[in-house]
Parts: C-alpha cells; sequence; structure tokens
C-alpha cells in the first residue's frame, strides 16, 4: 500500500512538471520579442566575411543548422523552395553552419543551396545561444525583421506552417 502511495505521489508530481514545462515550452518556442537585434559576421562558404546587417531592409530567416543533423535536413528542401517563392517579397533565408568549411563544401556539393551559408563551426552554438538558443537545439531558427529585429525564434525543427506564421505579420507590414 505505502509502495502504491509513493509511486501515485511521484506520478502527480511528474505530471506537473510535465504539464508546467510545457506551457513554458510553448511560450518560449514561439517567442516573438522585438527587443533585441540581430547582428554578427561569420565568413561563407567562399571564405568572404559577411555580417547580417548587409542584408538590413529584408526580413531575415536565419537558420543554424548541421549535415549530421536529421531534423536540419529535413528542414533545408523547404527553405529552399520558400526563399525561391518569397525573394521578390523582401525575405532572405541565411543558413548558419555549426561545423567547418569542408563539412560544408562536401555537403554543397550535393545540394544547391540558393541562400548563402556562413560558416561558424564550434562558435555557432554559442552563438545561437547568445540570440536566444536556451536549449542549444540544432536546428535553431530565428525571423529578423527589416530593423534588425528579432520577432521570432524557434529551437527544433520548423515546418512551412510554423514558418508562415511566424513571417505572416511582417508580410503584412510590407508596402
Amino acid at each position: 500500500m505505502r509502495r502504491a502511495a509513493i509511486f501515485f505521489a511521484a506520478a502527480i508530481i511528474a505530471a506537473g512538471g510535465g504539464i508546467v514545462a510545457r506551457g513554458w515550452w510553448t511560450q518560449w518556442a514561439g517567442q516573438r520579442t522585438g527587443a533585441e537585434t540581430a547582428d554578427f559576421t561569420l565568413p561563407d562558404s567562399e571564405g568572404r566575411q559577411r555580417s547580417l546587417s548587409e542584408w538590413r531592409g529584408k526580413i531575415l530567416v536565419v537558420n543554424f543548422w548541421a549535415s549530421w543533423c536529421g531534423p536540419c535536413l529535413h528542414e533545408i528542401p523547404e527553405f529552399i523552395r520558400l526563399q525561391e517563392e518569397w525573394r521578390d517579397k523582401g525575405v532572405q533565408f541565411i543558413g548558419v553552419a555549426l561545423e567547418d568549411k569542408e563539412a560544408v563544401s562536401d555537403y554543397m556539393r550535393r545540394v544547391v543551396l540558393n541562400y548563402p551559408v556562413l560558416i561558424a563551426g564550434d562558435a555557432g552554438l554559442g552563438l545561437s545561444y547568445r540570440l536566444g538558443n536556451v536549449l542549444n537545439a540544432v536546428p535553431f531558427t530565428l525571423v529578423v525583421d527589416a530593423a534588425g529585429k528579432i520577432i521570432f525564434r524557434r529551437p527544433g525543427e520548423l515546418n512551412r506552417e510554423q514558418l508562415l506564421a511566424a513571417l505572416a505579420p511582417v508580410l503584412a507590414a510590407q508596402p
């Protein structure tokens, strides 16, 4: 009887913790801030230094990814399609690779990306953490408005519908 009571109490505590964690995760995962400005400089896949401010005036979808990350590789084909669809709407995708140039070059020989890829290497997780990836999740995606403010962040895989919902307010505000 005592073991059953302990088990029951543990189950209630676990369920309560899960409910709290789920509420926190749901709120945080699609957090819209507008308070933080995103800017950093990294080399691109050709070795040229590129800064996010170079694309100021555009809506940016910044995706931290790696070629060893299954969910990352699952998102990329959709990002390629969306970049093509939204290019004329002022949307620019930017990949930030969390690995070295050789691994990225190898991947890009197999998959042609129609958006820039910046090479962050091991420092990329620290950068993504500073931009709000407190879970150190890969992939991690930001939406940055035309003024450079972070308006959406999402750890984990992002699908088309979620990205459309994040972009809808800024696309609607475009002239």
